[in-house]
């Protein structure tokens, strides 16, 4: 959800709802659709700058507002029981100590159904909103998240799981001999701790990573539990799953304690016409300015200037994503296609697609999970409630009857449903 579609025009299809984005009521009705089809989790991207597209796109894009993930997860705990619920954090810019009380809190109010989005925000507009004069360095956002990491996860720690033993006859509320300072001082941050809040009800949130160039990937493999991914075709699937979890192996983890999950884009009609004229309709209502305008921040470099009847020249390099470059590049090439046939993929949803009948997007996805491609997928919709309502109503039955999906979830926490374990407590043996 980002904040409710990841397609450009969703706001604009027929039978939609434009304000989505700040309604609350219309977004804890989505919620409550997902846990009625047994859905994993409802994530929510997040962005922390308006102005990283020209005014002419700008205009256009319904992902200039979104409630704070933070503040708005909350609310959704408490509408529903079962659903995890995922938020981006940045670690450039915030400080450890606030995420690791943020979404420890979020843990306990949910019930331990918590996770948090690593990212390290390659947007330059962001750093204008933080006091930066410029992005950091690719390189450097990556080791100072690793580091980051290491800080949050030891604030977790800090309290052990029966630290609070609230006596009521002696008086005595906490042991102290289940108490740790972190007292971490590294390369990027000097944190005393402990946090002021007791250990999260999953021991951890769930640790999520999007990461795709080298360093995401490593980060991944170090330190994700679930990893979303971008790869468009099962074989482009099969080489990520194999690299991460491979890497994984490396470092001395085991792969069943990490779910790569691609983006999947799901249109569902009647029929294989049906479906693509509804994705017709849905990328005729994209705007050549917002293409081009999303199109350059995946380049990381302004096409605009581009003939937009002619191939993609060659882009150099910049400081921001490299997977996202790297995605363009090779459509552009694979396909042959002009920068405007470009814009108008970016500027709806270039990704991995699925549109066609239940039956067929269930075929495609049994192909993903069985040929070691994915071990689910990041759903999402075109255009909500109806696009929504499609894949709850159509497709999670047909994965169901398939035995590929459930009929009720496992447990009461995210782990638990997706069969993570529990971390142990690094500084307290039980």
């Amino acid at each position: 959800m980002r904040p409710v579609s990841i397609h450009t025009a969703a706001w604009r299809y027929p039978g939609g709802t434009p304000d989505a984005n700040f309604n609350l009521n219309a977004i804890v009705g989505y919620a409550q659709t997902l846990e009625r089809g047994c859905f994993d989790a409802f994530f929510m991207a997040d962005h922390l700058a308006v102005l990283n597209m020209p005014m002419d796109a700008l205009k256009r894009s319904a992902t200039v507002t979104s409630f704070d993930p933070l503040t708005l997860l909350p609310a959704l705990a408490m509408k529903t029981r079962h659903l995890g619920l995922i938020a981006t954090a940045s670690t450039t810019f915030e400080p450890p100590y606030v995420i690791a009380r943020r979404f420890a809190s979020l843990d306990h109010i949910s019930g331990g159904r918590a996770a948090w989005n690593i990212v390290t925000t390659s947007n330059p507009d962001a750093a204008l909103n933080f006091g930066h004069d410029d992005q950091m360095e690719h390189g450097e956002r990556y080791r100072r998240a690793r580091e980051f990491y290491d800080v949050v996860t030891g604030l977790w720690d800090s309290w052990a799981d029966d630290a609070f033993v609230r006596d009521v006859e002696s008086g005595v509320y906490f042991s102290p001999d289940r108490l740790h300072v972190l007292d971490h001082k590294g390369e990027f941050f000097k944190v005393r701790g402990p946090l002021n809040i007791a250990r999260p009800p999953q021991g951890w949130p769930v640790i999520v990573q999007a990461g795709a160039s080298e360093a995401g990937k490593q980060l991944a493999a170090e330190t994700a539990e679930m990893v979303f991914t971008s790869q468009r075709t099962l074989a482009d699937g099969k080489a990520f799953y194999a690299d991460v979890k491979g890497r994984m192996r490396v470092a001395g983890r085991s792969p069943d304690h990490m779910k790569i999950l691609p983006g999947a884009l799901v249109v569902v009609g009647d029929s294989e016409a049906d479906a693509r004229a509804k994705r017709a309709l849905l990328d005729s209502l994209v705007h050549y300015a917002s293409g081009i305008a999303s199109l350059s921040i995946a380049l990381g470099h302004d096409a605009s200037g581009f003939d937009p009847n002619a191939p993609l020249p060659p882009v150099p390099e910049t400081n921001a994503s490299k997977s996202g470059r790297e995605r363009v590049m090779r459509l552009a090439r694979d396909e042959g296609l002009t920068l405007r046939q470009l814009a108008g993929r970016f500027g709806g949803y270039a990704g991995l697609s699925m549109v066609g009948t239940a039956k067929s997007i269930a075929d495609e996805m049994e192909a993903w999970l069985m040929e070691e491609g994915s071990d689910g997928f990041n759903v999402m919709f075109p255009y909500l409630p109806a696009g929504l309502d499609d894949v709850v109503d159509q497709v999670v039955p047909e994965l169901q009857r398939r035995g590929l999906f459930r009929t009720s979830y496992e447990g009461t926490t995210l782990r638990e449903n997706l069969g993570l374990p529990r971390p142990a407590n690094r500084f307290f043996k039980n």
